[in-house]
Order: structure tokens, then sequence, then C-alpha cells
């Protein structure tokens, strides 16, 4: 059974950075080295956002409300997926979540509890 945990969320003033973690488990090295993987967001205020994702050969991409901000990484051998999240604004104050998509079909079918990230003005 694949589950997702994130962590390193937390309280920080807007321009400050934090790192959030999202370990997995019950992964084999030689399938997550595969697996195309995804950051979410989401706030009361606003719809689900994907904030950015990785594909299977390192590839990434960021939304343009982060982009110059936020940086998507993947330690596979750590079965470890990051968010670097620089120059922090109030409006990306969210719960984040990261989520996989196996075989990188376009639908995530693992999803991490989340971790909340608020940002002070």
């Amino acid at each position: 059974q694949v589950r997702l945990v994130e962590s390193g969320g937390g309280s920080v003033q807007a321009g400050g950075s934090l790192r959030l973690s999202c370990a997995a488990f019950g992964y084999g090295y030689a399938l997550y080295s595969t697996v195309c993987m995804g950051w979410f967001r989401q706030s009361p205020e606003k719809e689900r956002e994907r904030v950015g994702f990785i594909t299977k050969d390192g590839s990434t991409s960021v939304a343009d409300s982060v982009k110059d901000r936020f940086t998507i990484s993947k330690d596979n051998g750590k079965r470890t997926l990051y968010l670097q999240m620089d120059s922090l604004k109030p409006e990306d104050t969210a719960m984040y979540f990261c989520a996989a998509d196996t075989y990188c079909v376009g639908r995530y079918n693992y999803w991490g509890q989340g971790t909340q990230v608020t940002v002070s003005s």
C-alpha cells in the first residue's frame, strides 16, 4: 500500500522560505523513479491549485503564480519529493498536498494528508 507523508510546513513571515518534503512509502526504487508527482495547495477561499509537477524523466513545471519562487525536485534514492518555496507571500497561505500519478497517465492516484503553510505580512 502506497502512502505519502508531507512535512515541513509552518508559519513564516512574507519574504521567508520553507522546504516541504513528501516521503513515499510502498514504492520500490525502480517504480518510484518513474512516478510522476505533483504539489497542490488549497485554501478556504480558493479552489485547489496544482503548484507544480515533475515527470518521470525529471522535467519540472510550476504554476505562473509561483514561477521564479518555487522549485520542485525529487530524490529517488530517498523516495522523497521536495518543494522549495522562497520569497513567500501571504497569498501562498494554504494546505499543501503532494500526489503521485504512478504510471504518468494524468491521474493522481495517491495523495498525502497535507501540511499547512501560513505566511504573515
